[in-house]
């Protein structure tokens, strides 16, 4: 019984996040904001498209096939998803960025074999490591980051409830594509910057 209630969970978020991925894209694509009930409309429709099979000729619904291949997403990968789509406006912190990938550069290593332990096994309960995800939730505070908080403490709350079917609280805070999302978004802020020093310095050259 609980399996199958942790199955539908994982079904329910995938197809909300598999919809939030769309909209996005679609905004993207057209270079224009849809208004908010624009995307919850959306949201809704492509959820249940997600979520039903809907008669086609296959025995799960779309989401289940999408999970099959990416597996479950940790939940801060969801919420900054999530909220991509709720508040477009705001931003993740370039030094969040930057953590994430310095974390996901030094973890994945390890965990595949290259070193003398593997990091993976904290996340069973390690007193240490619960208590430095704390404290880099409580510097996402004081940074004024207040998202951040709120992402990493429903990753432990969700971690600790058996949400997902792992029990290692990695799963429940970094995953392969957040850590690919923040290596393209701190390559692309570096040339952005770039761009703009360059165009300023042609703006303001003599002659």
């Amino acid at each position: 019984m609980m399996n199958a209630y942790l199955q539908i969970i994982a079904v329910v978020e995938m197809s909300i996040t598999c919809a939030v991925l769309i909209i996005y894209l679609l905004q993207k694509l057209f270079h224009a904001e849809l208004p908010t009930p624009v995307r919850i409309g959306l949201l809704l429709i492509l959820g249940n498209v997600f979520f039903w099979p809907l008669g086609l000729p296959i025995e799960l619904p779309l989401a289940a096939y999408v999970r099959g291949v990416t597996g479950e997403l940790s939940i801060v990968t969801m919420l900054l998803l999530w909220v991509t789509l709720l508040s477009p406006d705001r931003k993740s912190p370039f030094g969040f960025k930057v953590a994430i990938a310095l974390i996901a550069v030094m973890f994945y290593p390890l965990v595949l074999g290259f070193g003398m332990f593997d990091p993976y096994v904290w996340g069973y309960g390690s007193l240490p490591f619960y208590a430095s995800v704390i404290v880099f939730a409580i510097v996402c505070g004081l940074a004024g980051w207040t998202q951040g908080v709120w992402m990493i403490s429903l990753a432990i709350v969700a971690w600790s409830l058996h949400w997902h079917e792992s029990a290692n609280l990695w799963d429940y805070l970094l995953d392969p594509f957040l850590a690919i999302w923040a290596l393209y978004a701190i390559a692309q802020g570096i040339y952005q910057k770039r761009r703009e020093k360059a165009q300023s310095g042609y703006l303001f050259r003599a002659g």
